[in-house]
């Protein structure tokens, strides 16, 4: 040995340091890792979570245009229904109005009878007038009903006045000339009536 100091190897010193340092633990490094993975994958979970909620929102604004949708559609299968059957009720008032007529002259054949109704042809004429008012009370016709009511311009036509002494008659129906009918609200054909008319009796 030439005593000279030796240069390859740490000294004492440098020894006992890195022993007190301490050693990276795997737990550490793994939090460690853990962290800069967490901090890569939270913008891109954003963006997903971003994506899921305008999809939502779509979803939801196509699921309300639907129901409008569905909404119209019932709206217009209610309307054409309804339109359908104002054009059916007008169609049988037409037909109606047609055998109202054919009444209307059996009742005149009746009148000029004489009253006779104990006659073979009377009573035939009387059964095909009963028979067609039957079957037009079958189709949703009815007779109205105006004598012995205040007269109702909406539902009667007045053709003829009497005249009367008593107030509580004052525009009241007192007859018929025609009857008049109605389907369902709407009026076929108004009653042609004679209304009566107040006037004070003459002061002696």
């Amino acid at each position: 040995m030439n005593g000279n100091p030796r240069t390859d190897g740490s000294s004492p010193e440098t020894q006992a340091q890195d022993a007190a340092a301490p050693a990276a633990s795997p737990e550490t490094t793994a939090e460690q890792s853990a962290q800069q993975a967490g901090a890569a994958v939270d913008p891109e979970r954003q963006r997903l979570e971003s994506e899921l909620d305008a999809t939502r929102r779509r979803v939801d604004q196509l699921a309300r245009a639907y129901q409008e949708v569905q909404k119209d559609r019932e709206e217009f299968k209610q309307r054409l229904t309804r339109e359908r059957e104002r054009m059916l009720d007008v169609e049988r008032g037409n037909v109606a109005r047609t055998l109202l007529e054919a009444v209307d002259e059996l009742d005149r054949c009746l009148v000029m009878s004489g009253g006779d109704t104990t006659s073979p042809l009377a009573q035939g004429v009387k059964l095909i007038r009963d028979g067609l008012l039957s079957k037009l009370q079958q189709s949703g016709i009815e007779r109205i009903q105006v004598v012995g009511l205040p007269y109702d311009p909406n539902t009667a036509e007045a053709t003829d006045m009497e005249i009367t002494t008593n107030p509580d008659d004052d525009q009241k129906v007192v007859a018929e000339a025609s009857a008049g009918y109605k389907l369902k609200d709407r009026i076929i054909r108004p009653a042609r009536v004679k209304v009566a008319k107040y006037v004070a009796p003459a002061q002696a």
